[in-house]
């Protein structure tokens, strides 16, 4: 079952229509996508702009308790970045390449999303002139397994 599957089953149940606007239900196309981001993060800006520049209509939401974000999502340690988003049923986390998000959105495995831990540089959204870091996109489940999905650089 979804993240969002159970989160709308879980506001059913319980009637908690918080959870029904929570951002695991966030973005209900592939086309779409909601990013979550500090107010004062360029490169999350700079990340949306590639999304954009890729085919994807962003919505973005700032805000100042990423944490809370984060957690909600199901992110597991060690993968957190600066900005969390929600497409279809999954978590992008991080600067994670346009096409890598339609690749997930294309194959659909069984998993809760996409990291890219850190902040790479040359990654989209960290671009730095001529200074490319070899990066991995990393996939992961809820149960905390973790695969490489795509490297670049």
């Amino acid at each position: 079952m979804t993240l969002r599957k159970k989160a709308l089953g879980l506001a059913i149940a319980f009637g908690f229509s918080a959870l029904v606007s929570s951002p695991l239900l966030a973005a209900d196309d592939t086309d779409s996508i909601h990013v979550y981001k500090s107010p004062t993060c360029g490169c999350c800006s700079d990340w949306i702009d590639h999304l954009e520049d890729n085919g994807f209509e962003v919505t973005a939401t700032d805000t100042n308790d990423m944490g809370k974000i984060k957690a909600d999502a199901g992110l597991i340690a060690g993968l957190g970045s600066c900005h969390t988003a929600f497409v279809g049923d999954y978590v992008i986390e991080g600067h994670v390449p346009a096409d890598d998000i339609k690749r997930l959105l294309s194959e659909a495995p069984k998993a809760t999303g996409l990291s890219v831990p850190g902040m790479p540089a040359g990654s989209p959204g960290m671009e730095m002139g001529d200074r490319k870091d070899h990066y991995k996109v990393i996939l992961f489940n809820e149960q905390g397994q973790t695969r490489v999905f795509a490297e670049h650089n």
